[in-house]
């Protein structure tokens, strides 16, 4: 059997295909899941999604930072994670994930981080990642936790959404304590 480091149990992690536009056009209305994953951003056409897109499929790496897209092991599309704020100097890196709202808790978030992980920790000696998490996703900060994260701060209410102020966490993860929990 071979053995491909962007395939897990569930998801496999690969790059953006302009096929892919459609799917990322429906999850642009959904305010909630934007809301999440960054900000909700300004309507965008079917146009630009597709012009989005097909940049997205041409584009190769900048240093490490890089956009993926989450596929389960049948090929369809569940999100995307991206890595960024990628220091070699430094060996830090951030990431985002979004996960399509029908294809919520099946575990294919936290999969797709452990991926992301054991590529940026294993191949490219990356020493630490962190993850900034806004205080309202609770479902975020409970996938970070089961992963080992440590909540390190917290800004305060630097979120504006939906009306009101929140506050955003910092999470992070040392490339130590990753190996200390895939002994």
């Amino acid at each position: 059997m071979i053995s491909n480091i962007w395939t897990g149990t569930k998801v496999r992690l690969r790059s953006v295909l302009s096929s892919d536009w459609e799917k990322y056009h429906n999850n642009d209305y959904d305010s909630e899941c934007e809301r999440l994953c960054d900000v909700i951003h300004f309507p965008r056409s079917e146009e630009g999604t597709k012009l989005w897109a097909e940049h997205q499929s041409s584009k190769t790496p900048d240093g490490d930072n890089y956009m993926f897209a989450i596929e389960t092991l049948d090929g369809e599309l569940v999100g995307g994670i991206n890595a960024h704020s990628c220091d070699s100097r430094n060996g830090t890196f951030k990431y985002g994930i979004g996960i399509f709202r029908e294809h919520w808790r099946k575990g294919y978030a936290s999969e797709a981080v452990k991926l992301l992980l054991r590529y940026y920790f294993e191949e490219l000696r990356y020493h630490k990642v962190t993850a900034n998490i806004y205080a309202f996703n609770d479902s975020s900060i409970a996938i970070h936790e089961s992963l080992g994260f440590k909540q390190e701060g917290r800004l305060r209410k630097m979120i504006f959404t939906n009306g009101k102020h929140f506050d955003e966490l910092i999470y992070g993860l040392l490339n130590s304590e990753y190996e200390e929990l895939n002994r």
